[in-house]
């Protein structure tokens, strides 16, 4: 019986390479001249860490255009509010890892709706689709690409 996975996953690796991209570039540019501004990268979180708010918003930018070079959906940060201090801003960015139980509960009544003859089940952190045909699968693919969900889904292990 034919099945798909459906995960919200971040390459880790490429994560790390963006950050490195990212504060290569604040290095170089003329705007952030004399600052220590820089991005910190802890498991799921990143730190950005400038002078203002100014800057903050500039290293934003940076990261979600080199994330996107990279392949990483920037739907997957969760950007919080900046803390200033004195002549210290930061910024918490939480990176987001695996489909909550909230929403795949909503992906699972979505799939249901949709009058498709698939079952979808909830395995921790990811939704198996399982169907007859190969075609009827490819119809979920396309019917949750369609939706505007506030997490990135990516597809895997397709099975035949």
């Amino acid at each position: 019986m034919p099945s798909f996975d459906i995960v919200s996953e971040v390459d880790l690796h490429e994560l790390s390479n963006t950050v490195d991209q990212t504060n290569r570039e604040i290095m170089n540019r003329f705007d952030f001249k004399g600052s220590k501004a820089h991005i910190e990268y802890n498991q799921d979180t990143l730190t950005l860490h400038a002078e203002n708010e100014f800057q903050l918003k500039q290293m934003t930018d940076i990261l979600y255009k080199k994330s996107a070079k990279r392949g990483i959906d920037i739907a997957a940060f969760t950007v919080g509010e900046p803390e200033i201090q004195n002549h210290q801003a930061r910024l918490q960015v939480t990176v987001k890892q695996g489909i909550d139980k909230e929403n795949a509960k909503i992906i699972v009544k979505m799939i249901k709706a949709s009058k498709i003859k698939v079952q979808a089940s909830i395995q921790s952190e990811q939704i198996r689709v399982t169907g007859k045909k190969r075609d009827d699968l490819q119809q979920i693919m396309t019917l949750l690409r369609k939706e505007d969900m506030d997490l990135p889904l990516q597809f895997n292990n397709f099975r035949d």
